[in-house]
């Protein structure tokens, strides 16, 4: 007898092997045809083993929907459930770079009527432009292009005010600029010297924003060419030039720091505490980092207690330091040259820019826990100091003044490292405004 008589089985699986095999191949095509992307995530995590499954959800700057960003596949299982659900992963906007941006800046130099003179440096002749075609990029999730109607409507039949020093200003004016795209803003109210005290109404959706002069927060005596050459300050008394205003303010926005580092002599009740540079006066040297903490610690204390313990509803921002780039002297040509941003990593956030920034965060923090007690009482830190600290190009330098170079290199070249061109980089502190707003907005609606 033949050897497939005797042995049948051995005769059939020799004719379906072959079968089989192409069967098995082709459906192994055809898996990896549609399902690419799970071999890829899987493939990526491995790669990754440091890096937990995890959502990040962000608003679109036209709508309040909620996208996601899914890093693994496990999270593409969850998205739609996560998307619905109350808590949503807050996005840490101080982690991240910035990227060229084609589309560049919402308005510029001559559509807009509120840039103060000395940050207005496409009028004043700045040749290079690159500085306008960057954004920031968050590392973990989207910051949305600002998108001003969204913003007057959240802030319907509201004001908002700005409260610090020329940093407060120049932020201020960033976002009348962009609000001006869509709406003009018409200026109602004007005292003090150089500005320092204005106030804008836009009609449309009754919306009110102003800015007041306050470079401690706390109530202070500022140096003089007629008196002393140096602050004082009463660390344990608000300034009453803007807190007196409390009952009418719905949201604030602080911005201190650059003011603490000139010569000051510092109060706490009726004693000297002691002063930060004041070579001749018999007071104790003390620096100016606990003087910030105490004079953030009464003004975040007495928002709170006003406005807190009589039920009304008031957000409160504290913009972080906002770091200057001197490179040399501050009146020579060149004091501030670089033109692009700092590479991730290239521009370490440390010394005093980390203390000041630290010390403001800590603060907020704690006045959080404290605010837990009243309804209605909202607080966060606007953290910009580090995607501000990267960069160097964004400030005014020599063209704090018109076309400073029409007869050459001068001498003696006034710069400003310290404040921003606008449009510019600080049009993105208030980007991140906006993405809180929209946030605490969000919750407000799920507690309803």
């Amino acid at each position: 007898m033949g050897k497939d008589y005797l042995y049948p089985h051995h005769s059939i699986a020799k004719k379906l092997l072959p079968w089989t095999f192409y069967a098995v191949l082709s459906l192994a095509i055809f898996r990896l045809y549609l399902y690419p992307l799970h071999l890829y995530f899987h493939s990526a995590s491995d790669q990754l083993p440091h890096t937990k499954s995890l959502i990040i959800t962000s608003s679109s700057s036209a709508s309040s929907s909620t996208s996601s960003l899914s890093l693994t596949s496990s999270s593409l299982a969850h998205e739609k459930e996560r998307a619905d659900h109350d808590d949503e992963t807050p996005c840490d906007y101080t982690i991240g770079k910035w990227v060229r941006d084609k589309m560049g800046p919402l308005y510029n130099g001559t559509t807009c009527g509120t840039i103060k003179e000395g940050q207005n440096c496409i009028t004043h002749g700045r040749p290079d432009l690159g500085y306008l075609y960057w954004r920031w990029k968050p590392r973990l999730c989207k910051l949305p292009r600002f998108d001003p109607k969204a913003f007057l409507d959240f802030l319907r039949n509201k004001h908002l005010a700005f409260v610090g020093d020329s940093m407060a200003r120049n932020q201020l004016e960033s976002l009348l600029c962009i609000l001006s795209t869509v709406s003009v803003p018409n200026l109602v109210y004007r005292d003090g010297e150089d500005n320092k005290f204005r106030r804008w109404h836009f009609d449309a959706h009754n919306v009110t924003v102003s800015v007041y002069w306050s470079p401690f927060l706390v109530k202070g005596v500022e140096k003089s060419k007629t008196g002393p050459d140096h602050n004082k300050l009463y660390v344990d008394h608000v300034d009453e030039r803007w807190a007196a205003d409390l009952d009418q303010i719905d949201m604030i926005v602080l911005s201190v720091g650059h003011w603490f580092l000139h010569p000051a002599v510092y109060l706490e009740g009726d004693s000297v505490l002691g002063c930060h540079y004041c070579p001749g006066l018999n007071h104790t040297e003390i620096g100016f980092y606990d003087v910030l903490r105490k004079a953030l610690k009464t003004t975040l204390k007495t928002i709170t207690e006003r406005r807190g313990s009589s039920g009304d509803f008031i957000d409160v921002f504290l913009t972080t330091f906002s770091p200057s780039h001197f490179e040399g002297e501050w009146d020579k040509a060149g004091a501030c040259p670089k033109t692009t941003p700092y590479k991730e990593g290239e521009k370490l956030l440390e010394g005093m820019d980390a203390e000041m920034r630290h010390i403001e965060v800590e603060e907020v923090e704690l006045a959080k826990e404290n605010a837990k007690q009243f309804k209605g009482l909202r607080l966060e830190a606007l953290d910009v100091t580090k995607l501000s600290l990267m960069r160097p190009d964004g400030h005014p330098g020599p063209y704090m003044y018109p076309n400073p170079f029409a007869n050459g290199v001068q001498e003696h070249v006034q710069n400003d490292c310290v404040h921003w061109c606008l449009p510019g980089p600080i049009d993105t502190w208030n980007q991140i405004l906006l993405e809180v707003i929209r946030k605490w907005e969000r919750q407000s609606r799920r507690e309803e």
